[in-house]
């Protein structure tokens, strides 16, 4: 997968994000899309939004794609390394490749998913890195929260 691809598929998930940053929530965004790059669903971290711990942006974004037999030939784009919960999804459903769009703020399971088999694509996006060092600076109880670290 070219580079451009890959930032072209970031896109929708760094919409999702500013979404959910403009909602008061965490600027996590995340997009499934098919093999072609067809847009299956999308969705944005909505912890706050919903009051609920488990909507998380690629739980979203992968709810909001229905159903399908198999997942091997999808990609999850994300903007940010998935979280383990969010790493589990992949292995579990079997989802045969993630674009991360930053690591450097938090460094979730991919390189976990990569020794597991999935294809795994760090871009290193700057957007997405200023978005959550802002984020995280600004609410870093909201933030720590949904890490799951409690002071």
């Amino acid at each position: 997968m070219s580079d451009m691809v890959t930032e072209h598929l970031l896109e929708a998930a760094y919409e999702e994000a500013r979404s959910g940053l403009a909602e008061g929530g965490i600027p996590i965004g995340a997009a499934l899309f098919d093999s072609a790059g067809n847009l299956l669903g999308r969705g944005h971290n909505r912890r706050v939004q919903n009051d609920d711990p488990s909507i998380h942006a690629e739980t979203d974004a992968f709810r909001n794609a229905g159903r399908r037999r198999d997942y091997r030939d999808t990609i999850m784009v994300t903007t940010l390394s998935p979280c383990w919960y969010c790493s589990g999804l992949v292995r579990q459903f079997g989802i045969g490749a993630v674009v991360v769009g930053e690591a450097r703020t938090f460094n979730g399971g991919h390189e976990w998913l990569a020794e597991n088999g999935v294809s795994i694509t760090v871009l290193d996006d700057p957007r997405c890195v200023e978005m959550m060092e802002k984020f995280i600076a600004e609410r870093p109880e909201l933030w720590f929260e949904d890490i799951g670290v409690v002071g």
